[in-house]
């Protein structure tokens, strides 16, 4: 399998009163097609931020990032946006659904933006093409019926399932997940990990996990490990 995403010396820090917070302090790794990676760590040595940046979230202070070979921070601002927008789907902790909308127009979101914005690679869908393809991943996530319930509706199990339909909406090559888990009971998360790993198998879709939970993260292909803003050898 080749490299999908890898990156060089990746370093972040901030400004605070305190002065600079070195978060990142010079992370190296690389990401191969179809793979799941778990990152694991105590709180606050740069696991979330590291996602962030890998999903052009957030830019580095120094360092590269390069997906499919290409460094993905010489990009321009727009030519940014739409890397984020086709390549890449999150998933986080708090589903982050917007509770005005249905399930179904949850899922749509990413496309209708993509369309709005004329992104690249997106520009010939029509509204028709989203709403089947929102539709028939809220299918596989086993939420036909519940499409048109709305955020506050739902279980925290099934409000999770529809933040994961959304990240596929464009057909990403890779899904960053920050503590996908982590807001829900032993047995939904559990169920949801499930929906991951058979998403990995049947779709070959990447994903780099974020999470605490040792004994779901020991499903993934590999397990790095943070230790004060690196990854442990």
């Amino acid at each position: 399998m080749k490299i999908l995403i890898e990156t060089k010396d990746l370093k972040k820090s901030f400004t605070t009163k305190a002065g600079e917070l070195q978060v990142l302090k010079g992370v190296n790794l690389s990401i191969k097609e179809r793979e799941m990676v778990g990152i694991v760590g105590a709180s606050g040595v740069g696991k979330s931020t590291l996602l962030h940046i890998l999903g052009a979230l957030d830019k580095p202070t120094s360092g590269n990032v390069f997906y499919n070979g290409n460094d993905i921070f010489s990009l321009d601002e727009n030519s940014l946006a739409s890397f984020r927008n086709k390549s890449v789907g999150f998933v986080f902790q708090f589903h982050h659904l917007l509770p005005e909308f249905t399930a179904l127009e949850n899922v749509m979101m990413p496309g209708l933006i993509s369309m709005g914005l004329g992104v690249q690679g997106f520009r010939d869908l029509s509204y028709k093409d989203v709403t089947e393809r929102a539709e028939r991943l809220l299918n596989e996530m086993g939420l036909s019926e519940r499409k048109s319930h709305r955020p506050g509706e739902l279980s925290g199990g099934e409000q999770q399932r529809v933040a994961v339909a959304r990240s596929l909406i464009l057909e990403p090559k890779i899904v960053l997940a920050d503590e996908p888990t982590g807001n829900l009971d032993t047995t939904t998360g559990e169920e949801l990990f499930n929906l991951l790993v058979h998403l990995n198998k049947e779709k070959g879709i990447t994903f780099v996990i974020v999470t605490h939970n040792e004994s779901l993260s020991k499903r993934c292909h590999r397990v790095l490990k943070m230790v004060n803003g690196r990854v442990a050898d």
